[in-house]
């Protein structure tokens, strides 16, 4: 059986997913798309430059937009132009800019059959906006099982402990209202006290320091599509965070995979986690009904 897989959008982060997915061996076909059919057989050409010299399995094809539909899962990083100003809820800048494209490519790729991974910020409102365009019912935003890896490791940092020991979830938005699932998190399955704030900092500042440095952040996005992939396609079973809709709202919580298939598992929650959630959810439903006005 051959194994297709879309990406849409050449830029920074659809060229490391690229990569990524090449390296990894997890498809037989990637087809790439993005604004203009020559930017995306440029793409397709450096990865079969790479293709050749790795002995990689997997044939990357440049195609339109709207010819990925035939993939099995397609994973979406388009990013149009725009200025961010915002000191504060930094993801929400360009949202304006990228829904008019998200919008634009649900209308193209309705009724898709296949698995779609948004890594577009703001990932929250993204994936809700393509999923309700589309029709697609299975439609995941990236972004909550970055910020559940980066709490692994920040806190790993401060503890002394190997991140693999660590279990925990961050759900919510991927932004500024993310929620610490710390009441639950446990190292070698005993539960500790969780310097919150500290780790929140630790969090927020991370996105901006790793974009100061090398441009935007890339490698920790791809490594959570392949993570996502291999559990959407069936290749492995496991809990990840991931964007979807969850009660009354559209936000990151833990998703248990079985055999491709999936469902949400959240954590026990105390009551300041609990709250947060709700404040969460309810700030990605106003953002997103003002969204919903700009066509």
């Amino acid at each position: 059986m051959i194994t297709t897989i879309g990406i849409i959008g050449a830029g920074a982060i659809g060229q490391t997913v690229s990569n990524t997915l090449i390296a990894s061996g997890i498809a037989d076909r990637l087809l790439l798309a993005s604004r203009t059919l020559p930017q995306a057989q440029a793409l397709a050409d450096d990865l079969a430059d790479m293709r050749t010299s790795t002995g990689a399995r997997t044939v990357p094809l440049a195609c339109r937009p709207e010819e990925t539909i035939t993939a099995d899962a397609l994973v979406i990083a388009i990013r149009e132009r725009f200025t961010n100003d915002n000191r504060q809820d930094i993801r929400m800048g360009g949202a304006e800019a990228n829904a008019r494209a998200i919008r634009d490519l649900g209308r193209r790729l309705r009724g898709y059959p296949g698995i779609v991974l948004i890594v577009t910020n703001p990932v929250d409102l993204m994936t809700r906006l393509f999923a309700e365009t589309s029709g697609c019912s299975r439609v995941y935003g990236i972004g909550s099982n970055l910020d559940t890896a980066r709490y692994r490791l920040a806190l790993s940092a401060l503890i002394g402990v190997p991140a693999d020991q660590i279990r925990g979830h961050v759900i919510g938005e991927h932004g500024d209202s993310a929620v610490i699932c710390a009441s639950t998190t446990t190292v070698n399955g005993e539960a500790i006290d969780i310097p919150v704030r500290e780790i929140r900092k630790t969090l927020a500042d991370r996105p901006g320091s790793i974009s100061s440095g090398v441009g935007r952040t890339r490698s920790g996005p791809a490594g959570a599509v392949l993570t996502t992939l291999r559990l959407a396609l069936g290749h492995n079973d496991g809990i990840t965070e991931l964007c979807t809709a969850w009660q009354s709202h559209w936000l990151g919580v833990p998703m248990k995979f079985r055999h491709g298939l999936a469902w949400p598992v959240l954590p026990s929650l105390n009551p300041t986690e609990t709250d947060r959630l709700a404040a969460s959810g309810n700030k990605l439903a106003s953002a997103y009904q003002e969204l919903a006005t700009i066509q």
